[in-house]
């Protein structure tokens, strides 16, 4: 199978590049699907630590930049569009069809709906339909997709988190309609989980077994997308157990063994290493071989430190996992090394397990 390989770039380069006008990517030269930039917030998280090791001090985000207010004229064709929602079917299509470019290309379109209370019910009016949304495939992307255009912009992700029929709408989504429908539905989420009150409301929801099948599924875009949301979910303890009841330790150890996504899947269960039966289910699946492979062949400091505090943790709670680390000490003195130059966390833990191998102290679990 071939996985794409996916870009990051720093925001105003890109905003840059997409403004003057191109629709290719700079670094494959392949066609976009879509312009809509969306924060990479796994490789931020990545850069931050390493700021954070190394002493320097991480510059502020960049604030999403809105290119004009909204003219009345403006304001009037959105809200003749919107009107069209309620129509006919086809009206309905059209309409949602011409909102989702107009918020993609405007980002003085996506503020309107933050300002106007009846926006959000106006543009979700097909939910209301006596036929099923997923009948229509078309049109079931175009309103998903402009959620996402709409998240994106900060002071949109309460009121739109907080409409009732928002994100379960994006949870059905997962797993109906087109890729791009899931794949959006996922980045939707991944936005609107920036907000730590609709993290809650996104893992009440039941959102995140679906984003794990999602994940689990093998498309490359939905994959990196499922995997961000995730992530972002996994960051309230209560979305943890959700999480690992799922499937999602399962899932992500398979993908990390076959090479996929192996930087953001790390991330995710070292997070989730903080849960018991996450820990429990590593130790059964084989984590600890995989693990240490990679700590030794890996060339990311981040990874080897995700891969040696998931390690503590399983060692902490499984003592027989300690015959495979003394294994690996007197073949390729793994840890060893690692606690010599690796990051200051890095060093930390994998001083903490050679105590344990060599020295017979007790460990105790460390940030």
């Amino acid at each position: 199978m071939i996985f794409r390989h996916l870009q990051t770039y720093d925001r105003p380069f890109i905003h840059k590049w997409l403004k003057d006008g191109h629709r290719t990517c700079p670094q494959t030269q392949q066609v976009l699907s879509h312009t809509v930039l969306t924060p990479n917030h796994l490789v931020r998280e990545l850069i931050a630590q390493w700021c954070k090791d190394h002493g320097i001090q991480l510059p502020p985000p960049v604030k999403d930049l809105d290119e004009g207010v909204i003219t009345d004229a403006d304001r009037g064709h959105l809200n003749s569009l919107l009107d069209k929602l309620s129509s006919t079917l086809s009206e309905q299509k059209q309409a949602a069809r011409e909102i989702r470019l107009l918020t993609k290309r405007m980002p003085s379109f996506r503020s309107f709906f933050g300002e106007s209370v009846d926006a959000i019910p106006q543009l979700l009016n097909p939910l209301s339909l006596s036929e099923k949304l997923d009948d229509h495939p078309d049109l079931q992307e175009d309103l998903v997709t402009v959620i996402l255009n709409l998240s994106i912009h900060d002071n949109n992700k309460q009121v739109i988190g907080e409409h009732p029929l928002v994100i379960p709408l994006l949870v059905e989504s997962l797993t109906r309609g087109t890729i791009d429908t899931r794949s959006n539905a996922a980045a939707a989420l991944f936005t609107l989980s920036a907000l730590d009150s609709n993290k809650l409301l996104i893992g009440k929801s039941g959102a995140l077994k679906p984003l794990i099948d999602l994940l689990d599924g093998g498309h490359p875009l939905a994959m990196k997308d499922a995997a961000s949301a995730i992530f972002n979910l996994c960051v309230v303890v209560e979305n943890r157990g959700r999480a690992v009841r799922d499937g999602a330790v399962r899932v992500m150890l398979h993908k990390i063994m076959d090479g996929i996504l192996v930087d953001e899947l790390l991330s995710i269960l070292a997070v989730l290493a903080t849960h018991q039966v996450a820990v429990e289910e590593l130790s059964e699946l084989g984590a600890v071989k995989c693990l240490l492979g990679i700590i030794r062949g890996n060339t990311c400091e981040r990874n080897k430190e995700n891969c040696i505090a998931i390690l503590h943790s399983i060692c902490i709670n499984n003592r027989t996992k300690l015959k495979e680390l003394r294994d690996e000490e007197k073949a390729y003195c793994t840890i060893s090394k690692l606690s010599e130059h690796g990051t200051s966390r890095a060093k930390r833990k994998a001083n903490s397990l050679l105590d344990r191998l060599y020295r017979g102290i007790n460990l105790t679990h460390t940030a």
